[in-house]
């Protein structure tokens, strides 16, 4: 499998609240799962890991950190990158997921530009773009745009599309289809923190400017 992008929507208020509280009073509030009362609801389109699973990784990486005061202070004075992306999951309502490979094709639709490296793909400015494009272009009519730029891509590497030649092509297709229209949607829920990251990437370096996880616990 390649790597994956991951955008997570972040209820923001939610994640400061949180950043503010006390930290042994946080990790007495897991503990007793009190904390769940603050968590916001799952968005039924997106996906998001189960409350245990997400509180369990938290609290083992928790047992390495060690310090007094909010949890915004014991983070940062720990380096707990880690810890705080994992705080961002937990205040999130789901994220949106691709393989970083098939990304090049939703976002350069989206933007009407082409993407030199990978890198790239994930700057500010180009997501900056994409926000502003994808708010005035509809659902259909991106996926509709993806899709048919897929089936131009293959047919000038010489790619068949007969499904009957490719048992590919349908669950291909219906994959970049629903990609496209999730990216959509989630780009398009504007009142949360879009906290864009992708595997193995530094937890310091997920997220943009006032969001970037190292601007929050470094500032």
């Amino acid at each position: 499998m390649g790597i994956d992008m991951r955008l997570h929507l972040v209820d923001g208020d939610v994640l400061l609240d949180i950043l503010k509280m006390d930290w042994s009073t946080l990790i007495s509030k897991i503990n007793d799962l009190s904390i769940r009362t603050l968590r916001p609801t799952l968005d039924p389109k997106l996906n998001r890991d189960f409350d245990i699973d997400c509180e369990a990784e938290f609290l083992d990486l928790a047992d390495t950190i060690s310090g007094t005061g909010t949890v915004r202070e014991v983070l940062s004075n720990n380096s707990a990158y880690d810890a705080l992306l994992k705080l961002v999951e937990w205040a999130s309502i789901g994220y949106w997921e691709a393989w970083e490979g098939r990304c090049f094709l939703y976002i350069e639709n989206a933007i009407n530009q082409k993407i030199s490296n990978v890198e790239e793909m994930y700057s500010s400015s180009i997501w900056s773009d994409l926000r502003n494009s994808l708010s005035s272009m509809g659902e259909s009519e991106f996926a509709e745009k993806v899709c048919e730029d897929w089936m131009q891509r293959r047919t000038e590497l010489g790619e068949t599309l007969d499904e009957k030649k490719d048992p590919r092509i349908i669950p291909t297709f219906e994959a970049h289809d629903r990609n496209a229209r999730l990216l959509h949607y989630a780009i398009n829920k504007k009142q949360y923190v879009q906290i864009l990251g992708r595997d193995h990437l530094e937890s310091k370096q997920w997220g943009h400017n006032d969001w970037n996880l190292g601007n929050l616990l470094d500032s």
